[in-house]
């Protein structure tokens, strides 16, 4: 059995100007033939056009549903392991970017910064910036 490999890309948003081609549908159509040759050239068979839809951050509390045009192609999986079987191909993608973005809250914001999550201490200051004030005086004597 065959085994593929996808990639999705943005359907170009505007139209590519290039020479002998005039107006917009023809710079549109000359946009979309460009990015499909450069997929070709990269392997990638054209598979369909879909638009879904896709939730983003309108303002700091709420969010707003925007229709995104997305080209799909695929590849066959080159990579055969001894007993013929192709590879399983692994998803590149974090847990962080696999999650909802409208459901954030503070303890998450430091996980995107790469801060690690501190808890503050009964008395109300963080142990962390106490041991770095520590180190702090320290070196300056």
């Amino acid at each position: 059995m065959i085994r593929y490999e996808y990639k999705v890309v943005p359907a170009p948003a505007k139209g590519l100007k290039a020479r002998g081609v005039k107006g917009p549908e023809a710079r549109f159509a000359n946009a979309l033939e460009t990015l499909m040759n450069q997929m070709g050239t990269q392997g990638w068979d054209y598979q369909r056009a879909d638009i879904l839809p896709s939730s983003e951050r309108q303002g700091l509390t709420s969010s707003q549903i925007v229709y995104r045009n997305i080209l799909v192609f695929r590849r066959p999986l080159a990579e055969e392991t001894p007993a013929g079987d192709v590879a399983p191909v692994t998803a590149d993608i974090s847990e962080q970017d696999a999650t909802d973005d409208t459901d954030d809250t503070d303890d998450d914001a430091a996980a995107d910064t790469g801060q690690p999550d501190v808890t503050p201490d009964p008395e109300g200051a963080n142990s962390a910036e106490i041991a770095a004030d520590d180190e702090t005086r320290a070196e300056h004597g």
